[in-house]
């Protein structure tokens, strides 16, 4: 099952280490406490909108990029545990349906 806090933590910690950046210093510029970032980057915790956009802000990253890359990583996964339909012979169909 796809989580979407998952999926955002994880593009908000891959964010921050690009920018070669620690939890404490991040944390810091968005006034959030160091474990409460640390949880949302882990996916255990949902941050709020309001938390979300102090994060962003934080790294200098634009929400719509953010979630643009959490939408990216659900389609992905999506596509990943999508159903596959199989093609099945008429054949096979009429005889079910006589049973």
């Amino acid at each position: 099952m796809i989580l979407l806090r998952r999926e955002l933590g994880d593009v908000l910690r891959e964010q921050r280490q690009a920018q070669g950046r620690t939890l404490r210093e991040v944390s810091a510029a968005a006034s959030v406490s160091l474990g409460y970032l640390s949880e949302v980057e882990r996916g255990e915790k949902e941050a709020s909108s309001e938390l979300l956009a102090s994060i962003c802000t934080a790294l200098r990253v634009p929400l719509s990029e953010v979630l643009g890359h959490v939408s990216e990583r659900v389609a992905e996964s999506e596509a990943l545990t999508a159903p596959v339909s199989l093609p099945v012979p008429q054949q096979a169909l009429v005889s079910a349906s006589a049973a």
